[in-house]
């Protein structure tokens, strides 16, 4: 199905929790997710390994039932205690060249005119190499109590947030003109004022009137990702993102990335202007054997209690109050929270509570890892991404909450298979993605639809 000669984009995935090695006997006080050391070796190590960039999830949420924290998100640190990755990015630009970095902000919470104005400041600090991972938010009860606003239904969500992007879209491409920017000493003119243009918007969810005041960067929109796979969210993916994330088997996977495709084509876009990028763990080893028995051994430190906590931050569903021995029932998976991990586990052959308990002690939010030693889990790798069209790996950290054995031991295999381009192409985040020249969205996103020319302003 797909193309073996493809060059894979790379990923790597960190959130701003703090690491699992808290817990681990003698490297308890390593250094940790509080420590920006921490995040500019990291970044460093990403670098230098060719990965196309570095993306940091995260959410205002944190795992609650019935309007309350979960005790045990509290006591073992289950998706609760984090830093601000957007504090992060200039640092990390700092100490890097060529590294993408990708954020995460919710729609639900940070308004247009703050999202904007954030990444427009760090399209240049960052040269070009910034990211948006769009989202609606994860543990949204948490969210909506923190911020005290009501809980909106999933689809409303999805509204709210394509109507987000659209106005986010307005300022990003709408708002200064290409030659706006004067900056002539000579006569004192910083801009021209006919080539900077106000925006009106008055929507269902947002109203705005007036300038993002900071001038376009390398890139005038950063690059657009986009992270779930409900039916909202793929269309939200089809229709804006110009990467997504994707995490499910062979099967299912490969029906997403071609639903995904041809909702872009719906939407007047190239099939191929959506990057499909699998969220994968590679579980590398000397043998095939000692990488089963260390992802035993992870699984065995995960309680129940633990893997339900994890399943209520995504979902709201409290598991452990259900029949374990029968699939979750059709009311129990009807709420307001997130769909992907409520959507995974229904239809004809749905597995039983006990079941989804078992595969979030085992995968989380994952697919199946890779397991072996490096050629083999490479071998898996690309049989997955060649079946199903994907276009690169969102590589998940290893169980102590790192890169090293992927950087050391899966970016040399992969290399040497010719998976991976010889070098990033290009000086942004784009056009490491999508080849030297394509800094800006491409004519057929949505977004460039409200461009301004001499023609049109």
């Amino acid at each position: 199905m797909g193309d073996a000669t493809k060059k894979l984009a790379i990923g790597m995935f960190q959130t701003g929790g703090v690491r699992p090695t808290w817990r681990m006997p003698g490297r308890e006080h390593e250094r940790n997710s509080t420590d920006l050391g921490y995040w500019i070796d990291l970044a460093r190590a990403c670098e230098d390994a060719g990965a196309d960039f570095l993306f940091l999830a995260d959410s205002y949420g944190y795992p609650t039932l019935h309007d309350e924290v979960i005790p045990t998100a509290v006591e073992r640190n289950v998706q609760f205690s984090t830093v601000d990755p957007q504090m992060l990015v200039s640092a990390i630009a700092a100490a890097t060249e060529r590294l993408g970095i990708v954020t995460t902000v919710s729609t639900q919470v940070e308004p247009p005119p703050v999202v904007t104005r954030q990444y427009r400041s760090l399209d240049h600090f960052t040269g070009g190499r910034i990211g948006w991972n769009i989202v609606t938010g994860s543990a949204q009860a948490a969210s909506a109590l923190l911020f005290g606003e009501p809980l909106l239904a999933h689809d409303e969500r999805y509204e709210k947030a394509a109507e987000h992007v659209d106005l986010s879209l307005r300022f990003w491409e709408g708002c200064w003109e290409d030659d706006a920017l004067v900056r002539d000493a000579a006569t004192g003119v910083w801009a021209d004022p006919a080539r900077v243009h106000e925006i009106v918007h008055d929507g269902t969810h947002f109203r705005s009137r007036g300038v993002l005041v900071t001038p376009p960067g390398p890139q005038v929109t950063p690059t657009l990702f986009q992270a779930g796979a409900s039916t909202a969210g793929r269309d939200l993916a089809a229709r804006y993102a110009e990467a997504v994330f994707l995490a499910a088997e062979a099967p299912a996977l490969a029906r997403q990335i071609a639903d995904i495709r041809s909702r872009a084509v719906g939407y007047g876009r190239s099939p191929d202007a959506v990057k499909c990028l699998v969220a994968g763990t590679f579980r590398v080893a000397d043998s095939r054997a000692q990488a089963e028995d260390e992802h035993a051994a992870a699984i065995a430190r995960i309680s129940l209690a633990h893997a339900a906590t994890l399943y209520a931050y995504f979902t709201g569903i409290d598991l452990l109050s259900l029949d374990l021995d029968r699939p979750i029932p059709a009311d129990a998976a009807g709420g307001d929270n997130g769909r992907t991990n409520i959507e995974r586990f229904l239809g004809d052959d749905a597995p039983t509570v006990r079941e989804v308990l078992e595969e979030f002690r085992a995968n989380g939010v994952m697919g199946r890892p890779f397991l072996g030693t490096p050629a083999e889990v490479v071998d898996q790798a690309e049989a997955l991404a060649d079946e199903t069209d994907a276009d690169g790996f969102l590589v998940q950290p290893d169980p102590d909450g790192g890169h090293d054995r992927f950087i050391r031991l899966v970016m040399p295999e992969l290399r040497r298979r010719g998976r991976l381009k010889d070098e990033l192409p290009g000086t942004t985040l784009r056009e490491h993605l999508f080849g030297d020249g394509r800094r800006r969205l491409p004519d057929d996103h949505p977004g460039a639809t409200h461009r301004r020319t001499r023609a049109t302003a």
